[in-house]
């Protein structure tokens, strides 16, 4: 039997013709078809705080001012941003008297100007202690109490205050009144509304004790402390009333303050060593215990925060008296601290209460220190929180190489890299590396390093997560290298040879020899994966077929991406089957 030529008619014939066809399109399509490439991570925030969590407020002393006296309260006005300071005379300063109100400037704690005289009960002028800072004047200045009864008002530059006495008792207490033109005072236990600019009584109520209190001037109430019987009386201010009583805890019987947060209405009582919150209805919300005692609060409402002060006994034979107070800050949705507790050295209640006056938005807080005549500037800082790590990157010997990393926090963090060459177990600083971005010149001895950036403020320290390099020899990928094609069968017609596949990742071969019998080119993918069938189609005329291996920088497939070899792979296969029926074929034609 004459045996069918290969590519007419017939099984094997046809079988071959579609293994080869096929391993062409496929090797075609992988070659032709764009792969997308895998997309690039993306860096992003992350690492690790060093010494607590990222992005951490903390309150640090920056300033000590003693320019004022013994300052008794403190009031940072909110037009003028000058820092009012009520003052008696320091003891132990020679021939001078330092009481008054003083004007500051917040920053150095420069006095601008200090208003020391006011009418006394006849409306002869004298030298005046401020005892008390009430409120705000439009603009500029200070509504305040100076002993014993005095309501007074000044501004920065004015030589004198203007003043009047309030009829009855010593002012206990103060607050604004129900409009712009009165205040609130407590005498005691008699609450009244006086006229700022003549004291003259318009309203007044007793009450069964007590002698502070916070206005809640939203919700139209007073909330009077009485801590002897440990009660609060709620005040409606559009009749003067009394119109409930909330019972407070029992305990020793000391009183800190009395203050209302203006967003919420809730009540913040110091007693003892406590703060006690009730609702904008009494309900009593929780308790914050201390060990020191609490003495004066005061609300942020762009932050939801409550600033707190609290002065130890100053009494050193007490347990648990070391002479230090503390300055803690509370979110007031849930009371938890929300920066952690400062230490006030030396601050206790043997010279006096303690104030603060905190700048809108809570980034600097002052706190009075009576018993040392200074007052604390405080300001916030969070510690760094990391916005964007460094990437793993592959790099050449000698060529040059960038890694990226960038952090937030207040104050600005300084950067430093480090590097690890024992995968992560131990770093060191990189000499000078002290930019966002760290460039050099990749070496082979730098495969496999590990490289981190640190960001260091005052309030904290926190790390990148690590990147990797990997370095590959110069004018190479790793694994590169010629591939080899295998040799085709056959001796007759001139086969087609695979052209020389790329260095790379993965590097592809020489073509394999067309066949014999005037070569139906079913060349093998040369080298790994990467060469293309040689000698397609060839024909009787003994035709030439170039195969081209996909190439692009970096080595073959790179363009294409891992995808690509499925379909070499399978063409390899196709092929192969080609081979083994065109053979069988031709062993039963001899037979």
């Amino acid at each position: 039997m004459t045996p069918r030529h290969p590519l007419l008619p017939g099984r094997a014939g046809a079988l071959t013709a579609t293994a080869t066809a096929c391993a062409l399109l496929l090797v075609s399509a992988a070659a032709a078809s764009p792969v997308p490439a895998a997309a690039s991570p993306v860096p992003a925030a992350g690492g690790e705080g060093a010494d607590g969590p990222q992005g951490t407020a903390v309150y640090r002393p920056v300033a000590r001012f003693t320019t004022a006296g013994k300052p008794r309260d403190l009031l940072l006005h909110p037009d003028s941003r000058h820092l009012y300071v009520g003052s008696e005379d320091l003891p132990g300063t020679a021939g001078t008297d330092e009481g008054g109100l003083h004007v500051l400037d917040p920053a150095d704690g420069k006095v601008r100007s200090t208003v020391d005289r006011a009418p006394g009960p006849t409306g002869t002028l004298g030298r005046r202690a401020v005892r008390r800072l009430v409120a705000p004047l439009p603009g500029d200045g200070a509504v305040f109490v100076y002993p014993l009864r005095g309501i007074g008002t000044a501004k920065d530059g004015d030589a004198a205050a203007a003043g009047a006495w309030v009829p009855g008792g010593p002012v206990t207490d103060a607050a604004p009144g129900t409009t712009p033109a009165t205040v609130l005072v407590a005498q005691g236990s008699v609450l009244s509304e006086v006229d700022i600019a003549t004291a003259a009584v318009r309203r007044s109520v007793t009450l069964e004790g007590g002698e502070e209190f916070a206005h809640d001037p939203a919700r139209g109430t007073v909330w009077f402390t009485d801590v002897a019987h440990r009660r609060m009386y709620r005040v409606d201010t559009a009749t003067f009333t009394v119109a409930a009583t909330v019972e407070l805890p029992a305990g020793e019987g000391f009183g800190g303050f009395t203050e209302v947060d203006p967003e919420t209405g809730a009540v913040w009582v110091g007693l003892d060593t406590s703060v006690v919150v009730h609702d904008a209805a009494g309900r009593r919300l929780d308790v914050i215990k201390g060990t020191d005692m609490p003495r004066a609060a005061e609300f942020d409402a762009a932050t939801d925060q409550a600033f707190v002060v609290w002065q130890d006994t100053g009494d050193t034979s007490e347990p648990g008296s070391d002479n230090n107070g503390s300055l803690t800050v509370h979110r007031t949705g849930d009371l938890r601290e929300a920066a952690p507790r400062v230490e006030l050295p030396g601050n206790h209640v043997q010279s006096g209460e303690a104030a603060l006056a905190v700048a809108p938005g809570g980034a600097t807080v002052f706190v009075s220190d009576p018993a040392a005549g200074a007052i604390t500037r405080l300001e916030r800082a969070t510690s760094p929180r990391i916005t964007l790590n460094p990437l793993d990157v592959s790099a050449a010997a000698g060529t040059a190489v960038s890694l990226t990393a960038r952090a937030e926090g207040t104050p600005a963090p300084d950067v430093a890299w480090q590097v690890s060459t024992d995968a992560g177990r131990t770093w060191r600083t990189v000499p000078g590396a002290t930019s966002p971005t760290h460039t050099f010149t990749a070496a082979a001895s730098d495969d496999s390093h590990r490289y981190r950036a640190e960001f260091t403020n005052g309030a904290g320290t926190a790390r990148t997560t690590a990147a990797t390099l990997t370095v590959t020899p110069a004018g190479g990928g790793p694994g590169g290298g010629p591939g080899g094609g295998t040799p085709g069968g056959g001796a007759s017609g001139p086969g087609a040879t695979g052209g020389a596949g790329s260095t790379g990742a993965v590097t592809g071969g020489s073509g394999t020899t067309g066949s014999a019998d005037g070569g139906t080119a079913a060349g093998t993918v040369g080298g790994t994966t990467g060469g293309t069938t040689g000698g397609a189609a060839g024909g009787t005329a003994g035709g030439t077929g170039a195969g081209t291996g996909p190439t692009a920088a970096g080595g073959v497939l790179a363009s294409t991406g891992a995808a690509a070899a499925p379909f070499a792979g399978a063409a390899v296969l196709l092929t192969a089957a080609g081979w083994i029926l065109v053979r069988r074929s031709r062993r039963r034609g001899a037979a």
